[in-house]
């Protein structure tokens, strides 16, 4: 493990979340608020630790990075980024410890949106504009901006896109590792853009437009507001954060290809069919479920609040119209079905991803045919594609090892004093990049109750889950620090 190259990208990281904090501080400027100094002194604490590990690393030279160094630099980004992306919260007082800012941050850069704040209303707009920014720059991906902005660090790119892009397969749209990450940058951006405005010209004042979206197309879920999207009830926000918390879970090149002229990428591609068939099917279970109880007397009402939470749920977003723990038990275990299968491969959803689920049941069918017709030649197939045994395997193997961490985190949060409802969802929320929960973990309650060892093993939940698991597991084995 080339230590000096690790600590010399991280420098970069540590540098590019300090300088970020200028558009928070922006904010607190335009307000006079009284989180003007903590920002200035985060990015000042942000840029000198910067500047200490640039100098730890100074001798190092970009192209010596492996695979080892990408997965080291990809995990420990993420805890950087926390780590000074949680000082405004604790140097303004948000919070009253260090635990709770590196869980906000860490919270917000994996797009989880668990929050640990009670009175979200009470912070000014400067701490609230930062809470969502950490999730557009999560979203997409921290080393992913890095790799869009700073060219040199092309050079062993393609070793950190692989260990951070979200899927099994991550897509590259161009030969160029770096411009494959501005493309994509773009869309993300465009995407952006058309959200707020449409919120904007809904009545939706700029500042909550702009921090609901970055909530949005990242798939985080903060909002401005101590009751999320439900505080406005209105119609209109609703469907179209549904609508771009939909495109958000769909694999970001499917977009680049549209964007391009190409108007059947959506339909042809297998993942997206069969993401768009469970968020219907999923949708028609609550609605019915819903008109059933008399929790919603009219089919366009069960509609609306059902799809927006299902959608928010599968997309891994978290934001919420409704206190769906006052809904039929069916409802609320439909949604946690969803926390689990995540956005697509290649979107800014977490989750297990639904191109693996897609290919374990593939997988289950080939191996009932082949009990019925055991001299046939079946192949489980992909896009009109045979699958390679090797690549389900490895999603199997990726699901055996996300239920098990699954059950050993419950664990730990049953041990810790957690009631068995609130762990087992707080750790799927978590693992999975949700949000809310269940119990005391539920969609109008928070994290801030949960003892400090607690919310270190959920920000690991939350970390494992955004990076998909193998990024972080490898930097436990031994071989991989060695030289």
């Amino acid at each position: 493990m080339r230590l000096r190259v690790v600590s010399k990208v991280l420098a970069l990281i540590s540098g590019i979340v300090a300088l970020f904090m200028l558009w928070p501080l922006a904010w607190a400027l335009w307000d006079g608020s009284a989180d003007i100094k903590p920002f200035m002194e985060s990015i000042a604490a942000g840029l000198a630790f910067s500047a200490v590990l640039f100098l730890l690393g100074r001798d190092a030279d970009y192209a010596n990075m492996g695979v080892r160094e990408a997965f080291a630099v990809v995990t420990f980004s993420w805890v950087v980024a926390s780590a000074v992306g949680g000082l405004p919260y604790l140097l303004h007082g948000t919070v009253p410890t260090f635990t709770d800012a590196f869980f906000e941050a860490m919270s917000g850069f994996t797009t989880t949106g668990a929050s640990v704040l009670s009175n979200i209303e009470a912070n000014p707009r400067g701490i609230l504009f930062w809470r969502d920014l950490t999730h557009w720059l999560g979203g997409m991906g921290i080393i992913v901006l890095s790799l869009a902005i700073l060219p040199f660090l092309g050079v062993g790119g393609m070793q950190l896109y692989k260990a951070e892009v979200p899927g099994p397969i991550p897509e590259k749209l161009t030969p160029r590792v770096q411009q494959t990450a501005l493309l994509l940058w773009g869309v993300y951006v465009l995407m952006t853009v058309a959200q707020t405005t449409l919120l904007m010209l809904g009545g939706m004042n700029f500042f909550e437009s702009l921090t609901h979206t970055f909530g949005t197309v990242a798939t985080g879920g903060f909002s401005p507001l101590n009751k999320s999207v439900g505080q406005y009830n209105n119609a209109y926000f609703d469907w179209v954060i549904t609508i771009f918390m939909f495109l958000s879970g769909a694999n970001f090149t499917l977009h680049y290809f549209f964007l391009k002229g190409k108007w059947g990428a959506f339909w042809k591609d297998d993942e997206f069919r069969f993401y768009t068939f469970v968020t219907l099917a999923a949708t028609l279970i609550i609605v019915v479920l819903l008109l059933f109880t008399g929790a919603y007397r009219t089919v366009p009402d069960a509609l609306r609040f059902a799809a927006f939470q299902a959608v928010s749920m599968m997309t891994t977003t978290g934001f919420v119209t409704a206190d769906f723990e006052t809904w039929h038990f069916g409802a609320q275990f439909v949604l946690v079905l969803l926390m689990f299968l995540g956005g697509c491969a290649g979107s800014t959803g977490g989750g297990i991803k639904h191109l693996r689920i897609m290919i374990l049941l593939r997988h289950v069918k080939v191996e009932l045919l082949r009990i019925l017709h055991p001299q046939g030649i079946i192949t489980c197939r992909v896009g009109g594609k045979p699958l390679p045994r090797d690549a389900i395997a490895s999603v199997t193997a990726f699901f055996i090892l996300y239920i098990s961490i699954f059950a050993l985190a419950t664990l730990a949060m049953t041990c810790l004093g957690a009631d068995i409802v609130s762990a087992f969802s707080g750790v799927a929320a978590t693992l999975g990049n949700v949000g809310p929960g269940l119990g005391s973990l539920g969609p109008m309650d928070n994290y801030s109750g949960l003892p400090a060892l607690g919310k270190w093993v959920l920000s690991l939940c939350m970390l494992l889950g955004r990076l998909e698991l193998y990024t972080v597991i490898m930097l436990v084995f031994p071989a991989t620090w060695r030289q």
